[in-house]
């Protein structure tokens, strides 16, 4: 009896400080420091990112290296942020709720919006990501022939398969998803350091020096821009244990520790598995040519048997599906807690938990069916990856802007278990600019088809035909930004139209209650 009592404790201390921002305990509370962590850290995967645009940060040879700790150190700054804010705002939605409580109405809700649906195309980038490592693994052990060029029609078969388990997954609950995830990230920490050991110990044909080493490539500041994209893609998704603070036991503490390890963790292990691989090319003249795609995966097979390449394929596949879980679960609960709040169309419906499994089906549901539609004309994962990577970023940057207001206003007016004190507004305005000048760094696109930018946001008609939105025009805006335009514009429709009709009680702070009624 003495054992369970204080966790009982903690439970209704969750609840209650829950019941001070209006809400009551529906979700169920079953996340730990480690499980909170495993979430947030699968969202980054690094061996998912890094598998995805390998190709792309090589164009500069060894050098894209250092690409990681500079993409590190900028997302540390937002992460820092984030972490103040979860302790200060326990509860599911992360970027749209910090802004509800910091900013107006008209702001935080575009500002949950774009996140949302940042949120959908991210899970879209990652399912179209698992096949390009499942498909060789499954045609090694069983002889298959399956179709692996860039958005084949098995890649988009098992993409929506995976689209599919996750969701299922999902539905069944947060605490089903966390068995999985925390076993998923043992064997990807594991998978990676081993690997990476291995190579750099047993097949190293660059040199330790290899990081300092371009391999003939020409670099400058643009195309040190360019191969950043790997890292930039990987490094984010932290805020993911701060949504899931309605499921975490002590989130007020918990989640930002959860928010920062997460981070630094990616950070170490990334770091190892690149350095490993580099030292591991063959030919490094041959692999910054981007038309050959070399990635881990292809390092791999060069140094290693079948059978160990095909080891390292299924421990990515396995990486790649935790992180595709764990993207769906913190955009499933994203939805479910702007719906609760009536800020999305059928939000009844979206907000409405089941009793017995404690997840808000609707909104697992409607996140899987938008995350389908880049699959109605498939490009590959490259293209969608970067879009999502770009909204993010967005977001991210109005968030930013919103503490950083409120931070000129005196927030916060009292002090959270996670607290930056006087380096509050330092690490604020310094992540804004790390994220401003990222965002200008998404939004340049390319002149031509020979231009390296043609794989971070091309046009439709430089894609080759794999992308074609059958409007001369349309097919001549780059693709991130007619992605953004398009999601603003629906956005600001449905706002304006609708949401802006329905009534609103302003937000206040529990905090701010409590210091008016002393």
């Amino acid at each position: 009896m003495a054992t369970t009592e204080p966790q009982h404790d903690q439970h209704a201390r969750d609840a209650a400080d829950l019941a001070r921002f209006g809400y009551k305990q529906e979700l169920k509370r079953t996340l730990g420091v480690f499980s909170s962590f495993a979430v947030a850290f699968s969202y980054i995967s690094p061996s998912t990112g890094i598998f995805t645009l390998y190709f792309l940060a090589l164009s500069i040879g060894g050098a894209m290296f250092w690409t990681w700790p500079v993409v590190a150190f900028g997302q540390l700054l937002i992460a820092l942020n984030w972490a103040e804010l979860s302790s200060h705002y326990p509860i599911a939605g992360s970027v749209f709720q910090w802004t509800k409580y910091l900013s107006g109405r008209t702001y935080a809700w575009f500002t949950g919006w774009i996140y949302l649906f940042a949120g959908i195309i991210t899970v879209a980038a990652v399912v179209a990501t698992l096949p390009l490592a499942l498909i060789p693994a499954l045609n090694s052990m069983f002889g298959s022939h399956l179709n692996n060029t860039l958005g084949s029609s098995d890649q988009r078969t098992i993409a929506l398969i995976t689209l599919v388990v996750i969701t299922v997954l999902n539905i069944y609950g947060v605490r089903l998803v966390a068995i999985v995830n925390n076993t998923g990230v043992i064997f990807e920490i594991l998978g990676m350091v081993v690997f990476a050991f291995v190579l750099a110990l047993f097949h190293n044909h660059q040199g330790v020096g290899v990081i300092f080493k371009t391999g003939g490539a020409k670099l400058n500041g643009s195309t040190f821009l360019i191969a950043m994209f790997m890292s930039l893609f990987v490094i984010y998704g932290f805020d993911t244990a701060s949504t899931l603070a309605e499921e975490t036991k002590d989130p007020r503490r918990e989640a930002p520790k959860a928010v920062l390890a997460s981070i630094i963790g990616a950070f170490v292990i990334g770091a190892i598995f690149l350095w490993g691989t580099l030292m591991a090319i063959p030919s490094m003249k041959d692999a910054i040519n981007t038309s050959n795609f070399v990635g881990p995966q292809t390092i791999i097979e060069a140094n290693l048997s079948s059978a160990f390449a095909t080891v390292y394929l299924l421990v990515v596949s396995a990486a790649i599906f935790v992180c595709c879980m764990s993207i769906m679960t913190s955009t499933v609960r994203l939805c479910f807690g702007m719906s609760r709040d009536d800020q999305l169309p059928a939000a009844k419906s979206l907000a409405r938990v089941s009793p017995r499994l404690h997840t808000p089906i609707w909104s697992c549901i409607v996140v899987a069916l938008f995350s389908a539609i880049p699959f109605i004309q498939f490009a590959g994962a490259t293209i969608i990856a970067v879009s999502a990577t770009a909204m993010i970023y967005l977001s991210y940057f109005l968030g930013g802007i919103a503490v950083l207001r409120a931070r000129s206003k005196g927030w916060p007016r009292v002090k959270a278990p996670f607290s930056l004190g006087k380096w509050g507004v330092v690490v604020n305005v310094l992540g804004l600019v790390w994220g401003g000048a990222m965002l200008v760094n998404f939004l340049t696109p390319a002149k031509n088809t020979d231009s390296l930018r043609v794989f971070s946001n091309p046009k439709a008609n430089q894609t080759g035909g794999l992308v074609n939105f059958h409007v001369a025009f349309l097919n001549k805006i780059p693709v991130i930004e007619l992605v953004m335009v398009a999601v603003i514009v629906v956005g600001a429709v449905y706002y304006f139209g609708f949401q802006r009709r329905k009534p609103f009680t302003p937000v206040i702070p529990p905090e701010e209650v409590t210091e008016a009624a002393r």
